[in-house]
């Protein structure tokens, strides 16, 4: 697999006629030509993302439920919400930024928790990202393009066995 854009290398002298698209989860390779139920499969995405998102903020009111009947106080309260919301859209923001270009591995370890946190965001911006596009379409189509390009590139270059070709003096 290539390291740049994360299409397959083919091995020169192969019958497959250049790299591979990368599956999107979800997905698949559909995005490419748009085919195999990609519009129902981005319809299913953003109602999933959807319900998850409804079903956690329902989650979240029972815990709210909870600090109120513990009585801890309105500080407690204003920083779990403060703490809830921040994080959220921060996870919006790390995720929907995610779709446009490839996310620093190092930065996402350190993020992990606070993205676990803002686990809202997250779904919210992969429903709304489901509207437009399959989450990071736009991004698999970019390397996947550049990938081609640099495949027709490098095969029209090409022309014949390099080894029979007659050494120049």
């Amino acid at each position: 697999m290539s390291d740049e854009s994360g299409t397959q290398d083919i091995p020169a002298g192969s019958t497959v006629g250049g790299p591979r698209p990368e599956p999107i989860r979800f997905f698949g390779t559909a995005w490419v030509d748009h085919d195999n139920g990609y519009a129902l499969r981005r319809v299913g995405a953003a109602t999933g993302s959807l319900a998850a998102a409804v079903a956690s903020c329902l989650i979240l009111r029972f815990a709210y439920e909870g600090l109120q009947i513990a009585d801890t106080g309105s500080f407690v309260t204003v920083l779990v919400i403060a703490m809830f919301a921040i994080c959220s859209a921060l996870a919006f923001h790390t995720t929907w930024d995610g779709f446009g270009r490839r996310p620093d591995p190092d930065r996402q370890a350190s993020l992990r928790g606070l993205l676990a946190i803002g686990f809202v965001g997250s779904l919210l911006a992969y429903f709304f990202r489901s509207l437009i596009e399959a989450p990071g379409e736009k991004l698999h189509r970019e390397e996947y393009e550049a990938a081609r390009r640099e495949h027709e590139k490098r095969d029209a270059r090409r022309t014949g066995n390099p080894s029979k070709q007659k050494r120049r003096r």
